[in-house]
């Protein structure tokens, strides 16, 4: 039975307890929505207390607004009661929730890796009984513990735990509730509010009466709080209920003494963590100074464990309003005396006490923005940054710690909104500040500025540093990882020079990742060979690591030596970490990776769809680069599947705003796309001379990573241009590079240009040791385009039954990968050699779709548009456009319209 009688809520507390009932036997979350003082609170704790009732065990915690910048309070809070089941964990789980919630020091753990820890823990409190976990005000819990939540809340299925929660109408929170139950709470209906009020007010008129149930409009606070005030107030006229409320609580307030607002407004700055002791609160004054606050319904001390709680999130709203801005200083400064002198608490009060910039704070913060960091709060971080920016005395110091906000903020949180101001405020700064450079160089590349610009801010910012060598300090090592990014995307000679020149001066050793990506991110063609083994060992190691911008870097390293598959497992768990609203810049940076790596191995389809997910962050947080290397993984799928329309679009596109900023990287991504779209279509010279654009015939750049992927494509399009002798040249280049020892695939790449060029008496030995290559299906285009060069040979030289095999295999490849012009000239070839490439086995046209895109496609064929699709189908529009983008080839249409007669059609004859 509930301590509190309820009035008109038959209906939601039943809805409320059935909830709870199943959840708590297979798992569940439920949001209850309504507006100040509807009851919210009120139907929680009868819910809980029914719960209970049952045997259930009920942990509780609130969200209190002015704790909300105290990373991971709410989940302190909430696990406080769980100490013994956290030390029963296994140890990765427990080190993830210990290291999180700032228990211990360690590696940061992602969010991934703590919603498993959370999930994981409470599953174990819910062994010997179910676990219920009531959250009240859930828009105000801090941004870390609602990101981790709302994982944990979508993942509760059979399980025994349950999570009722409450939220305001109108308010927002970094909870993601998506595809969780929920309660809407409305006015009371007029007999239960008449109810109410009578039981609380029976001596009322039925003038008075009726005017206080038109003023309360069904809000149950507000017929219990209204009329309390009738005495000594005249009743104001009719005003928004909430504010009504707030302003009967604030009259209260006032009436108080002296020390029971000072008490007040000590519990109100204190937050719930892990609540507030009667004793700890009066600090030797009499207890009495809180009785005339509980007399007027203000507050209630409980009798068993001393905390004092504040009736309403309302109450402790008006008590901080009331206080003037010294008052609130003096109780921030006399609560951080209860913290240790290390503790992001201290800190965080420190700061709202301190009248004017204070060195000791501003260090404090900085230190707790640190450790705030390496628990995976990088949000959290900027903010104490900022604040440590503003108790700054000296202006260097007051720069230095917003700039490092301002770095964090491109590199981690998708940030970029501050460009013009960095930059400006860089160039302002003494010595060039190498963290305002860096910072500012940050938010420039990502965003598509000028390399050279770029590459000279960074340059000069070394130079002048105070140690420039000092491997050990982070704004030194983070200026060449982001200047290492300036040569890779300039892909120009003479570039690259200087990182190598500030890398070997690092002392002691610089980080390894720094080293990898100078050797084989940098210039792979002329450093790749002697760093694969301290890579490979990097990559081994990758699984164990929760820093997403580490994993990301070594995913960089990886690319153009074609080690991203052992990477694969770890970037996706930065794209779940982005998606739970962590790393944004490393999940947008995982997407392009894994991208690289779906367009080499041949999954095309989604690569597709993870570059629709991909470019819709890019575009949303402004990084134009990012969204540059996603739309060349869009134009080379459209560019082997005959799709020289896109191609054109996305090419022309990239080189529009890559040319004035000088990003060879990126034009090279453009010269490529355009390169294998027009050997596709027979053009062959044209071909050719896009694939010079990135490397020509005679060489192999030091300075362009992007020659390594384009290989078979000069060769092949030389020797099809009857430019034998540059073909042949382009193979001497790399064989003398040594380039075939670095990966499998470049060795298949090589085999096959060679033997491409090779002479009548020896081309089947090349052919045939090309295609010998360990795992050469991995690569199964590469591997088909050398098979359809093979077999063009073989027919030519009348090996006809040879040729067949060479030509089947290649076209079976083709025509899984949707590339159609290479399919139709493998065809072309069988039927030379007097076979039909007859494919009547091929399945009804539908058949071919993934069951998603039978789905788009016949919600499509319905008259739906993409958005219509996407909210049925939980996809985002640019997704849904992917889909249909890619089925529209399979069925043989080309718009909408002719969808419902293809899908007709294809039904016809399955």
């Amino acid at each position: 039975m509930a301590s509190v009688q309820l009035f008109g809520r038959e209906r939601e507390l039943a809805q409320l307890t059935s909830f709870v009932t199943d959840s708590t036997a297979d798992g569940g979350a439920m949001l209850v929505v309504g507006d100040a003082g509807i009851g919210k609170t009120v139907l929680l704790t009868a819910a809980a207390e029914s719960a209970a009732a049952k045997g259930i065990r009920v942990l509780r915690a609130a969200g209190v607004e002015f704790e909300a910048e105290v990373s991971f309070a709410g989940l302190n809070q909430l696990l406080q009661p769980l100490q013994a089941e956290l030390r029963q964990l296994d140890m990765s789980h427990r080190r993830a929730l210990c290291v999180g919630l700032g228990l211990e020091d360690g590696p940061t753990p992602d969010r991934l890796a703590l919603s498993n820890a959370l999930r994981a823990l409470l599953v174990r409190a819910a062994i010997d009984r179910p676990l219920l976990l009531v959250v009240d005000d859930l828009h105000w819990i801090d941004h870390a513990s609602a990101v981790v939540l709302g994982m944990v809340a979508r993942r509760l299925h059979d399980t025994q735990v349950g999570v009722v929660a409450t939220v305001r109408f109108g308010e927002d929170s970094f909870f993601e509730s998506e595809g969780l139950h929920e309660m809407a709470v409305g006015p009371l209906g007029d007999e239960a509010a008449a109810a109410l009020l009578g039981d609380h007010y029976p001596n009322l008129t039925t003038r008075t009466r009726r005017r206080y149930l038109a003023e309360a409009q069904g809000n149950p606070l507000a017929l219990v709080e209204l009329p309390a005030a009738r005495s000594s107030h005249r009743a104001p006229g009719v005003t928004r209920v909430g504010r009504r409320l707030h302003t009967l609580f604030a009259r209260r307030i006032e009436s108080l003494p002296v020390e029971s607002r000072r008490l007040l407004l000590l519990a109100a700055l204190a937050g719930d963590e892990p609540g507030i002791p009667q004793a700890t609160l009066v600090d030797g004054h009499s207890t009495k100074d809180l009785e005339p606050a509980e007399q007027l319904r203000l507050v209630r001390v409980e009798a068993d464990t001393g905390r004092l709680r504040f009736r309403h999130p309302l109450v402790r709203a008006a008590v901080v309003e009331l206080a003037t801005h010294e008052q609130r200083r003096r109780a921030h400064q006399k609560l951080a005396e209860r913290f240790p002198e290390d503790s992001e608490r201290r800190a965080w009060h420190l700061s709202h006490a301190a009248a004017d910039p204070d060195a000791r704070v501003a260090d404090l913060l900085e230190r707790a923005a640190t450790r705030t960091q390496r628990r995976g709060d990088p949000v959290g971080a900027i903010g104490l940054l900022l604040r440590a920016a503003e108790l700054s005395p000296q202006p260097d110091d007051r720069d230095r710690r917003i700039m490092v906000a301002a770095y964090l903020g491109a590199d981690i949180t998708g940030d970029l909104s501050e460009a013009h101001r960095l930059v400006e405020g860089a160039e302002r700064m003494p010595g060039g500040s190498l963290v305002g450079a860096v910072a500012a160089a940050a938010v420039m590349i990502n965003g598509g500025g000028d390399i050279d610009t770029i590459h000279q801010l960074l340059v000069n910012a070394i130079k002048g540093a105070r140690n420039p060598s000092d491997a050990d300090d982070l704004a030194v090592v983070e200026a060449l990882y982001v200047l290492q990014a300036a040569c890779v995307f300039g892909s120009r000679a003479g570039l690259a020079a200087d990182f190598q020149a500030a890398l070997d001066r690092l002392d002691p050793e610089p980080p390894e990742f720094l080293v990898l990506l100078g050797s084989t991110f940098i210039e792979p063609a002329r450093l790749a060979a002697s760093a694969i083994g301290r890579l490979d060992a990097a990559i081994v190691g990758i699984s164990d690591q929760t820093d997403p911008a580490y994993v990301v870097r070594i995913g960089m390293a990886a690319t153009y030596v074609d080690r991203l598959a052992g990477c694969r497992a770890a970037l996706e768990q930065v794209v779940a970490h982005g998606r739970a609203g962590g790393a944004i810049t490393s999940a947008i940076e995982a997407f392009v990776l894994l991208g690289y790596d779906g367009v080499m191995t041949g999954e095309w389809d989604r690569v597709l769809l993870m570059v629709g997910e991909g470019l819709d962050l890019a575009e949303q947080h402004g990084y134009r680069l990012l969204g540059g290397c996603l739309s060349f993984q869009q134009a080379y799928i459209a560019a082997a599947r005959g799709d020289g329309d896109t191609v054109k679009t996305l090419s022309d596109e990239l080189i529009r705003w890559a040319a004035p900023n000088r990003i060879g990287l990126v034009l090279h991504y453009a010269a490529h796309a355009k390169a294998l779209a027009e050997l596709g279509r027979g053009d062959f010279e044209e071909a050719y001379h896009h694939a010079a654009a990135i490397c020509l015939p005679d060489t192999v750049p030091d300075h362009a990573p992007h020659a390594l992927w384009v290989i078979l494509d000069l060769v092949e399009s030389a020797v099809r241009a009857g430019r034998t002798a540059a073909a042949a040249q382009h193979v001497a280049a790399v064989r003398a590079a040594d380039i075939a020892t670095i990966s499998p695939r470049l060795a298949l790449a090589v085999a096959g240009a060679e033997a491409m060029v090779a002479a009548p008496d020896d081309y089947r030995v090349r052919f045939e040791a090309a295609l010998a290559i360990p795992d050469v299906g991995r690569w199964p285009f590469h591997q088909a385009r050398i098979q359809l060069a093979y077999g063009e040979r073989l027919r030519r030289a009348k090996l006809t039954t040879e040729a067949r095999r060479q030509l089947v295999a290649a076209l079976d490849t083709f025509d899984r990968l949707g590339a159609r012009p290479w399919a139709d000239r493998a065809s072309n070839e069988l039927r030379a050699t007097g076979v039909g490439a007859t494919r009547a086995d091929t399945p009804a046209p539908i058949n071919t779709l993934t069951p998603q895109q039978r789905q788009v496609a016949l919600l499509a064929a319905s008259g739906l548009t993409n958005k219509q699709i996407g909210e049925r189908l939980f996809l985002s529009p640019r997704t849904v456009g992917t889909h249909l983008h890619q089925l529209f080839p399979k069925l043989g249409v080309t718009s909408r319209a002719a969808l419902r007669d293809a899908l007709n059609s294809s039904d016809a004859t399955d």
